[in-house]
């Protein structure tokens, strides 16, 4: 999950450090750091590690994890790629700035005038007559905010990505391996880059798309340059859609056969996931961005418990089902990782007992109660706070807003070790990090 507690440039600081110890308490066997950029650009206050001056904040980090947990447990990093994504503009910004009056625009409106007498035009029709006068792609940029996406090709930056990509992965694993983590984790998953070219929708004719083969060339390519930098001293995983949960975007069987080709790669683990892409977003309000998260598919990959339909625990163990069914029967022994809605101990047991998955994957169960690893494996069960998946967090995440859980985020009463009160959010409204577990033994 991303907490949003780096700095404005990425770095790593105490809370990040204070918020990963804290996971930590609770000795879950393997911690699975944030989604950190691979380039060196800006990104707001996302973790990155797409430069040097990264690494030590970084290794600050893998020290206090293993301090907290006492050696066992294991830090990943994932790595992520993006594309460009702008906050959706109003109607006159739009018309008046970012739209490229062409003759298919003039045509349109029986109009053979200078571009801004196209556009004064254009701002005073009706909206539902503007949108049919538009193309598909400037109504979207115009409803929803400019948005990249793999098939642009026409811009060299998009054409590029093939021979851009695998050295940026490698890079990143590198530093990862100086800043003494454990594993990475490559993000194939959801409504990022890696994502995009594994999808039926990459339309791409350079070898790189159009077909299975060709989706999945770039993701073996980047598995391959980052095995090759690291070797065996890192673990390298992925995260993967089992099902785009999108109009026209891969299904499982997408899903099964690049889990086939990745793990036939030498994919040390691959976790399944689900939906979470910009194609269904709900429409952002003017200034703001789309969030992937907000639409049908959105849902899915985060289910809670106000969506209709089968109840969002352990809705989806059948794609890691299905995906460890067709590795197995390659012959291949790749872990899996099952994951959404996974809250209590007999749920996760028998995900494991009855084969759908190899590990447990629990984001926002550990948000909400980060000790709840070790309270299971001590016996207190009743002790543990269960998550509600209402969606509070990813409320906050939406706002790029430090994430907290409903469930502790105002408790300033509980006592804090090595600390007078809790780290808060700069309103003060918030607390930055769960409270402890006060054991009775």
């Amino acid at each position: 999950m991303v907490p949003w507690r780096c700095s404005t440039d990425g770095l790593v600081g105490a809370d990040v450090v204070d918020w990963y110890g804290r996971l930590a308490d609770g000795r879950p066997g393997v911690l699975v750091v944030e989604a950190s950029g691979i380039r060196d650009v800006p990104s707001g206050p996302l973790m990155r590690v797409g430069h040097d001056r990264f690494v030590p904040g970084l290794a600050q980090l893998v020290t206090e994890v293993r301090r907290r947990s006492g050696g066992e447990t294991l830090a990943f990093l994932q790595l992520i790629d993006f594309l460009a994504i702008k906050r959706r503009p109003s109607r006159g910004d739009f018309l008046q700035r970012f739209l490229a009056v062409t003759d298919r625009h003039r045509e349109g409106l029986a109009l053979d005038g200078s571009d801004e007498e196209v556009r004064e035009v254009l701002l005073r029709l009706p909206h539902e007559e503007l949108l049919a006068l538009l193309s598909e792609r400037e109504a979207r940029d115009l409803e929803m905010g400019y948005r990249e996406t793999v098939n642009d090709t026409h811009l060299d930056h998009i054409a590029e990505l093939p021979r851009v990509l695998p050295g940026l992965f490698a890079d990143a694993a590198e530093r990862a391996r100086e800043a003494g983590f454990d594993g990475v984790e490559l993000h194939y998953a959801h409504a990022y880059t890696m994502a995009s070219f594994l999808s039926p929708l990459n339309r791409r004719d350079d070898g790189y798309g159009t077909d299975p083969a060709g989706r999945q060339r770039l993701p073996l390519e980047v598995l391959a340059a980052v095995r090759e930098r690291v070797g065996d001293e890192l673990a390298v995983g992925c995260r993967l859609l089992g099902d785009e949960a999108i109009e026209g975007g891969g299904r499982i069987d997408e899903g099964r056969a690049a889990a086939r080709a990745l793990a036939a790669a030498g994919m040390d683990w691959i976790s399944v996931s689900k939906g979470g892409k910009f194609e269904d977003a709900r429409q952002p309000r003017v200034g703001e961005a789309a969030y992937p998260y907000t639409g049908p598919s959105g849902l899915e990959c985060m289910p809670t418990v106000r969506m209709s339909g089968a109840a969002p625990f352990g809705r989806n163990l059948p794609l890691a089902r299905a995906v460890r069914a067709a590795l197995r029967a390659d012959g291949l022994a790749t872990p899996v990782v099952g994951a959404g809605g996974l809250n209590s101990f007999e749920l996760c047991e028998r995900a494991l007992r009855q084969g759908d998955c190899d590990l447990v994957g629990a984001a926002r169960q550990s948000l909400a109660d980060p000790d709840w690893w070790l309270k299971m494996e001590l016996g207190s069960g009743a002790d543990i706070r269960r998550c509600e998946y209402t969606n509070y967090c990813e409320g906050l995440d939406q706002k790029h807003a430090q994430v907290t859980c409903r469930l502790w985020d105002r408790d300033f009463s509980a006592p804090d070790a090595g600390r007078e009160g809790a780290a808060r959010s700069p309103d003060g409204k918030r607390r930055l990090v769960p409270p402890p577990w006060e054991r009775d033994d």
